[in-house]
């Protein structure tokens, strides 16, 4: 699908491009020609008015005729020439007789008057532009002139012309049809990924349903088939019946949520703050899992030096925000800590693991302050190549990696941190993870400070 459409691109770019160049380059040749024609007819006008200017006239009284020009001493230097670019001159009397000519054999041509230059065929390869003027003296006729050159002084450079228009507008045709099918591939390729992206996330939302979904299904069916059995059994199915459709409902809403992010509809009621007492909130929802996994939680408040651009100290650390949101946000990152805390439950050290979280006030440049909020963990740390895709949806590191196999079976649904990316978007802020295997893992969050408060 993509190699036609990426054809098809390439084949439109050079239509268009051979289009445009034929268009230009028919102009281009007919403004030549013309130019070409226009430069002989002004030599062939010049040659006339200078040959006018030397004719010898001899006056007579018009009872013999009148005047008339003496042939042989106006046009004494009649010497003939082969030249190819030769001009060649023919005197008429006023009865269109001809006189006096330069060519070796004169061309039966009729006598045709003309302002401008004209083109006589007097064979298919040799052509002739003549101008003819009449000569007048007073009231008397004394005779025409006409003046030839011969044709190829328009043929020759516009056939020349021609055959490199046809080569030049071949090759840039060819060359744009080339860069066509590179910049085809350059352009089609974001839409290539997004494609695979939306294919793997398809794939992805459709294998968390489908387990869910199967294990409902058995067990109505055995509730159905059995009804007779014994009531504890079906307590027990309808208990993972409830926990399942819970599951599934979580997952539904997650996907929800990044939708209406994605499509920058997410729903947030802004308002200014105090995310030191969200983070207090939030651990204290926290402090349970952890305590049950033997994990030291606690919260470690940095408070600036200078306080003199603070209005008082509850606004310290307050940002603009929602709160459900940002509740959720350090939710998931204290969850994912504690998850990946469980299989190295002691330190280096010997100490029990812990995770801190760390919130204080940053300046990355002069006018703008932020509050940061540092996720720590001492678990067993991410791969280094599983960085770079840690906030993709429905990624999860490989669990094979932990020494608890309990987390052999992971427990959600990879959403999590793409959850928490978005958040952190949706409020204007930053994200970022560094980890060390073995070492632990350090999630930076950084959200700008409530207006008026910096």
């Amino acid at each position: 699908m993509f190699l036609a459409t990426r054809r098809r691109l390439a084949v439109w770019y050079a239509t268009v491009t051979a289009i445009l160049l034929l268009v230009f380059a028919t102009g281009f040749y007919v403004y030549v020609r013309n130019t070409l024609i226009d430069r002989v007819d002004d030599t062939l006008k010049h040659v006339t008015e200078v040959v006018e200017r030397s004719l010898v006239i001899q006056h007579q009284p018009a009872a013999n005729g009148g005047d008339r020009v003496d042939i042989a001493a106006s046009f004494r230097n009649n010497t003939p020439t082969r030249a190819e670019d030769r001009i060649d001159l023919e005197w008429f009397d006023p009865e269109g007789q001809l006189l006096w000519s330069t060519f070796s054999r004169p061309p039966q041509i009729p006598l045709q008057l003309s302002g401008s230059g004209i083109t006589v065929h007097l064979s298919p390869t040799y052509l002739l532009r003549q101008v003819t003027k009449r000569i007048e003296q007073g009231r008397y006729v004394l005779g025409y002139l006409r003046v030839s050159h011969p044709w190829f002084e328009v043929t020759k450079p516009s056939r020349k012309l021609i055959y490199d228009l046809i080569w030049g507008t071949s090759l840039t045709v060819a060359s744009v049809a080339a860069i066509g099918w590179l910049l085809s591939g350059l352009a089609i390729e974001p839409i290539k990924e997004s494609y695979q992206s939306l294919e793997q996330f398809t794939a992805d939302a459709s294998h968390e349903l489908r387990n869910p979904i199967a294990t409902i299904q058995t067990n109505v069916q055995m509730a159905l088939e059995y009804p007779d059995s014994d009531p504890k059994v079906q307590q027990r199915q309808l208990q993972i019946v409830e926990r399942l459709t819970q599951r599934l409902g979580k997952l539904v809403n997650d996907l929800l949520f990044l939708t209406r992010s994605d499509r920058g509809i997410a729903q947030s009621q802004l308002q200014s703050l105090p995310l030191d007492a969200l983070l207090i909130e939030a651990i204290e929802e926290q402090r349970f899992v952890a305590e049950r996994e033997d994990i030291l939680l606690f919260l470690h408040i940095i408070e600036p030096e200078k306080r003199h651009n603070l209005q008082t100290e509850e606004e310290l650390f307050n940002v603009e925000g929602d709160w459900d949101s940002l509740a959720r946000l350090f939710t998931n990152l204290m969850s994912n800590a504690i998850e990946y805390s469980r299989g190295d439950r002691t330190t280096k050290t010997g100490d029990k693991a812990k995770i801190e979280i760390e919130l204080q006030r940053v300046k990355k440049d002069r006018r703008h302050e932020w509050l940061q909020v540092r996720v720590k963990d001492t678990g067993i740390g991410i791969p280094e190549k599983d960085l770079p895709h840690l906030f993709d949806r429905f990624y999860r590191v490989d669990p094979s990696r932990s020494r608890d196999r309990t987390l052999s079976q992971p427990t959600g649904s990879g959403l999590g941190l793409a959850i928490a990316k978005a958040i952190v978007e949706n409020h204007s802020g930053q994200i970022k993870v560094e980890s060390q295997l073995n070492f632990g893992t350090t999630f930076t969050v950084l959200l700008p400070v409530a207006k008026g408060e910096s």
